[in-house]
């Protein structure tokens, strides 16, 4: 089974990924890790990443097509993948969808999680990690006990350069003007299940669960 996961920054598109990666067994690929793994690495193809992602806009395509196919050729992905994060455009559905079709596969599920403007816009603005550990926290949701400091390990919190409420609404701006258009074509494909994502992480994992049939697992 192949799933893709969509759904604006912020929407939660991560979290619940992970949890059907394990749910499920599929493989987790998501393009946002990939990028920083890129940035980690000092590569080149990071550096220019780097400069679309902190002005809050999408990396063009082909670098992002390219990635994500290096990718699923890697022997974790041979039972189905999860995409986190890709695709954003119809452009790359298609280059997606011919990829797999080499193969015999398939796009078989799109899960879009819906989540309000003014919410999205308050997880992004909001979010800080911990330095140290990597504890994540948000000021409007769930802030730290004490200004920025990790009620973990009392390590330093911060945000990153891309989380800016002026950022954060820009990139939902980009996001919606360039991925919407992709949701209608997959809405016209008859794959498309519309989430709220909202509600308790258990609850809309449940949801996703259903919607794909795997009630069972």
């Amino acid at each position: 089974m192949n799933v893709i996961l969509l759904g604006a920054p912020g929407a939660g598109k991560g979290t619940q990924a992970k949890v059907l990666e394990h749910r499920t067994g599929l493989a987790h690929v998501a393009s946002g890790d990939l990028f920083r793994a890129a940035l980690r690495q000092g590569t080149e193809l990071g550096m220019l990443a780097k400069q679309y992602m902190d002005r809050g806009e999408l990396v063009p395509d082909q670098v992002v097509i390219g990635m994500i196919l290096e990718r699923i050729k890697q022997p974790d992905c041979a039972s189905g993948v999860i995409f986190d994060g890709f695709p954003r455009t119809i452009d790359q559905a298609r280059a997606l969808e011919a990829a797999l079709a080499e193969h015999g596969d398939r796009i078989d599920a799109v899960l879009y999680l819906a989540v309000p403007n003014e919410v999205l816009l308050r997880r992004i603005a909001g979010r800080q990690t911990c330095k140290s550990c990597g504890a994540t926290y948000n000021l409007y949701y769930f802030a730290s006990r004490v200004g920025d400091v990790c009620d973990e390990c009392g390590g330093q919190l911060y945000q990153r350069s891309d989380d800016s409420m002026e950022t954060a609404r820009h990139r939902l701006e980009v996001y919606f003007a360039q991925t919407q258009p992709l949701i209608e074509y997959y809405r016209g494909q008859g794959s498309l299940y519309e989430i709220e994502g909202q509600g308790d992480i258990h609850d809309v994992t449940e949801t996703m669960i259903v919607s794909l049939g795997l009630n069972g697992r």
